[in-house]
C-alpha cells in the first residue's frame, strides 16, 4: 500500500506550464454559468416569497400561506432527484458535453412561466421545472469537472466553479434590490442560461468519456487541448496512459453488461461494492450537515428571518449582502483549499457555524431585555454563519462528489449523490416552518448547532484528506 501510494503521488505533478491551466479554466467556462444559472434557480423563491409578503410588490398575486410557501420553496429539491436520474440514464450516451446543453431547457422555459405568472399553481410548476434543470446539471457537471482537471488543480478549479453559484445568487438579488420587481428580475436572470449554451457548443467532451466510447485518437487531441498542447511525450507518457489504465475497467464492464444485465458489476449493482457505498455514505452525512449548518433551511423565508431578527436594516440589501459574503468565503476557498486541506477547513468552518448557530439560540432566548443590541448581535453572528460555510462546509461537499467515487461507477453516482443531497435540502426547507412552530424561533439555531457539533466529531474519525490525490488513490482508500 505505501508503495502504491508513492508511485500515485510521483504522478501527481505532470510538469505542465501554465497554457494548462488557462486551457482548463476556458474549458469549465461552460459548468461555471451552470453554476450562475444554479444560483439564479435556488434563489428565486426567496426573492418571490419576500416580493409576495409586501403587497406593494404582489403584481397580481395574492402573499403566500405557510403552507404555500414551504411547497414553493421546497418543491424544487423534490424535483431534483428527477433531473439526476434522467441524467444518469443519458450521461453515457450523450456524454457530459451535450447534457449540460439540455439542462438549461427547463430552466429558459421556468423564467419565461415565472414572467407570466398569475397564479400559485403556476409558481409550483416553474419551481418544479428548475428542480429538474438543476438535478440534471448535477451529475454531468461535476463529474465533467472532475475528469478534465489535473489532480494538483482538481479541487482549486471545483472551488472556482464553486463561487460562480455565489456570484448567480449575488447578481440576482443586487438586481432585486435595484429593481424591486421580481418579475423584471427573472426577466433580466433568463439570460443567464442562454449565454450558457452559447459556451458549451464551444467546450471540449471529457476525455476519459471519449475513451469509454473507444475514441482514443480524440481522447487524446482532447487531453492535449485541455493541458495547453504539451510535447507528445509529456502528454502521452504519463497522464493518458493512466487514464487508459483508470478507464479500461469501465469498457471491460460495459462489456460485461452487455452479455449479463444481472451481472454485480452493473453500473447499479456497484453501489453496493466498498469503494462506492462507503463514499457514498459519507457524502450523504457530509451534504447533510453542510445544508444544516449553512441554513439552507431558512433560505427561502430569509426575508422573515431578518424581519425576525429587527435589525434596523433595508432587507433586500442585506440579502444580496448576505450573498456577497458567501461569493468572498468561495473565492478565499479557492486559495486556502490546497494550503489547508478539506479536513481542516471542514472542522473550523462546521466548528465556527455550530458555535454561531448555538449562540443566536441562547441569546434570542434568553437575553430579551436589550432588543436594539440583541438584533444586531444576531443578525452579525448569522452573516458569520452565512461567511464561514461558504468558505468551507459548502464547497467542498460538492469538491468531493467529483472526487471520491471511482471511475466505473461515477456518472450514476455522482447524479445518485447530487439528487440526494438536493432530497435533504427539500425536507429541511419543507419542514422546517412546522419545527419553527413547534420550538420556537431561535430553539431552531440551537438544535441545529449542537448536531453541528456532532457532525464535527464524526468527520474527524471518518473524513479522509482528498486534497492533492489522484481520483485513483482515493477510490483505492475506500476499498
Amino acid at each position: 500500500m505505501t508503495n502504491l501510494k508513492k508511485e500515485m503521488e510521483s504522478n501527481i505533478n505532470y510538469e505542465y506550464s501554465f497554457k494548462s491551466i488557462f486551457a482548463q479554466s476556458l474549458a469549465l467556462a461552460g459548468p461555471c454559468f451552470i453554476q450562475i444559472g444554479i444560483g439564479i434557480e435556488l434563489t428565486c423563491s426567496t426573492i418571490i416569497i419576500g416580493a409576495l409578503a409586501n403587497d406593494k410588490n404582489n403584481s397580481g398575486l395574492q402573499p403566500l400561506t405557510d403552507e404555500q410557501a414551504s411547497w414553493f420553496g421546497s418543491l424544487l429539491f423534490l424535483f431534483t432527484p428527477l433531473g439526476s436520474a434522467l441524467s444518469s440514464l443519458t450521461l453515457g450516451w450523450f456524454g457530459h458535453k451535450t447534457c449540460m446543453i439540455i439542462t438549461n431547457i427547463p430552466f429558459i422555459a421556468s423564467q419565461i412561466i415565472f414572467f407570466y405568472a398569475n397564479s400559485v399553481e403556476t409558481l409550483y410548476a416553474c419551481s418544479m421545472l428548475m428542480g429538474l434543470s438543476v438535478g440534471y446539471s448535477g451529475g454531468p457537471s461535476s463529474a465533467y469537472i472532475g475528469e478534465v482537471c489535473e489532480p494538483k488543480l482538481r479541487g482549486t478549479l471545483m472551488s472556482a466553479t464553486n463561487v460562480f453559484y455565489y456570484v448567480g445568487s449575488l447578481l440576482f438579488t443586487l438586481i432585486y434590490a435595484i429593481t424591486l420587481e421580481w418579475r423584471l428580475t427573472v426577466l433580466i436572470g433568463m439570460s443567464i442560461p442562454i449565454a450558457t449554451v452559447a459556451l458549451l457548443f464551444m467546450t471540449p467532451q471529457s476525455p476519459m468519456w471519449l475513451l469509454t466510447k473507444g475514441e482514443s485518437l480524440k481522447a487524446q487531441r482532447t487531453l492535449a487541448k485541455l493541458r495547453g498542447w504539451p510535447s507528445q511525450e509529456t502528454c502521452a507518457s504519463k497522464e493518458f496512459r493512466e487514464m487508459i489504465a483508470y478507464t479500461s475497467s469501465v469498457i471491460h464492464d460495459n462489456d460485461d453488461i452487455e452479455t449479463d444485465q444481472n451481472d454485480e458489476t452493473s453500473s447499479w449493482g456497484q453501489l453496493l461494492q466498498p469503494e462506492v457505498y462507503r463514499p457514498f455514505r459519507l457524502l450523504l452525512v457530509y451534504i447533510f450537515f453542510a445544508n444544516l449548518l449553512s441554513g439552507i433551511q431558512y433560505g427561502p423565508y430569509l426575508v422573515s428571518v431578518f424581519n425576525e431578527f429587527g435589525a434596523p436594516v433595508n432587507i433586500e440589501f442585506t440579502l444580496a449582502f448576505s450573498v456577497f459574503l458567501s461569493t468572498i468565503g468561495g473565492i478565499m476557498t479557492i486559495f486556502l483549499i490546497s494550503k489547508l486541506g478539506k479536513r481542516f477547513l471542514t472542522f473550523s468552518t462546521l466548528s465556527i457555524c455550530s458555535i454561531c448557530y448555538i449562540l443566536i439560540g441562547v441569546i434570542g432566548v434568553y437575553w430579551t431585555n436589550s432588543k436594539p443590541t440583541t438584533s444586531w448581535l444576531v443578525l452579525i453572528l448569522f452573516l458569520t454563519t452565512t461567511f464561514a460555510s461558504s468558505l468551507g462546509i459548502m464547497p467542498i461537499a460538492w469538491v468531493l462528489l467529483t472526487e471520491i467515487f471511482p471511475m466505473k461507477s461515477r456518472n450514476i453516482t455522482c447524479s445518485v449523490g447530487a439528487s440526494m443531497g438536493y432530497l435533504i435540502s427539500f425536507f429541511m426547507i419543507k419542514y422546517y416552518l412546522e419545527l419553527s412552530n413547534f420550538v420556537n424561533f431561535y430553539n431552531t439555531f440551537t438544535l441545529f448547532g449542537i448536531s453541528g457539533l456532532v457532525g464535527t466529531v464524526y468527520f474527524y474519525f471518518y473524513l479522509p484528506e482528498t486534497e492533492n490525490k489522484t481520483l485513483q488513490e482515493i477510490s483505492e482508500f475506500f476499498k
